[in-house]
């Protein structure tokens, strides 16, 4: 399945009207079935399903590693929108622990969960990787993920998701509608290359820093998150509960540190 889409489009430019053709991302529904039972319907961005369903499922605690996969691939009886998880028979799973009722839209990280206390993934626990990070580093960073969101420069339509070394070397780069989807293909793909827990690398989303993507970064054991944009108050206290690094608005040469200002070598007043 194609990730853009073709359109029309009208364009009103200072008084002036014209028909010009166009690019859209494309979003779509996502099943992913566990053993044979559907246990979410995301709304996603076609490309790299498997890593989003192996993703989703380690980072909403399903999961533990990678050895709990006996096999994952697009199921034969659908066209391009299930997603079919085989678990090893020593993995136990419960159908209806945690399981979304509703579709999860692009932007929805936690829709479906029906208990207050089912927001947050069972066992998380403190990143203990002090991995230090130069802050010089830190601000070539986002120019190297947008080099890489090819399909956003088409659409403008995408978020993106990159895991990084601590040299500022791109390991991965994974772009969705949903920016939670771009972190779950993310760590997906880490889970499966068997690099999980992500103690040596850096995570940056191109959007803000919400609960959902601070969450789901612990759980794959990343000690250092950043995003062009702003963090919630939740992803701030998670981050400090959790001894993570967290940093908002990483523009040009300037950002701020919410938490874990340490890993920078910035200290450890404050943040």
């Amino acid at each position: 399945m194609p990730q853009i889409a073709g359109t029309y489009v009208t364009e009103w430019n200072d008084g002036t009207a014209r028909r010009l053709a166009d690019a859209v991302v494309v979003e779509a529904p996502l099943e992913v079935r566990v053993n044979g039972t559907p246990v979410v319907v995301t709304m996603r961005t076609p490309g790299h399903d498997e890593e989003l369903a192996a993703g989703w499922l380690f980072t909403e605690g399903f999961i533990r590693d990678r050895r709990a996969l006996a096999g994952i691939a697009a199921a034969p009886d659908a066209a391009d929108d299930v997603v079919e998880v085989t678990l090893h028979e020593s993995v136990a799973f419960d159908p209806e622990t945690r399981v979304r009722r509703v579709i999860a839209t692009s932007g929805c990280g936690l829709c479906g969960v029906v208990e207050r206390g089912a927001v947050r993934v069972p066992g998380l626990t403190r990143v203990t990787s002090q991995l230090p990070l130069d802050p010089n580093v830190l601000c070539g960073l986002p120019a190297v993920l947008r080099h890489a969101q090819t399909v956003f420069a088409r659409t403008g339509g995408l978020h993106a998701a990159a895991l990084f070394q601590a040299d500022g070397a791109l390991l991965v780069i994974r772009e969705d509608v949903g920016r939670h989807n771009a972190v779950d293909k993310a760590v997906g793909w880490a889970l499966v290359e068997g690099r999980v827990p992500l103690a040596t690398s850096v995570l940056l989303v191109s959007g803000r820093g919400g609960y959902e993507i601070i969450q789901k970064a612990c759980a794959a054991g990343v000690p250092i998150i950043a995003a062009v944009s702003a963090p919630s108050s939740l992803a701030v206290a998670l981050a400090r509960e959790l001894d993570v690094t967290l940093v908002g608005f990483l523009r040009d040469r300037r950002f701020l540190v919410y938490a874990g200002s340490q890993r920078l070598g910035l200290g450890t007043s404050g943040a």
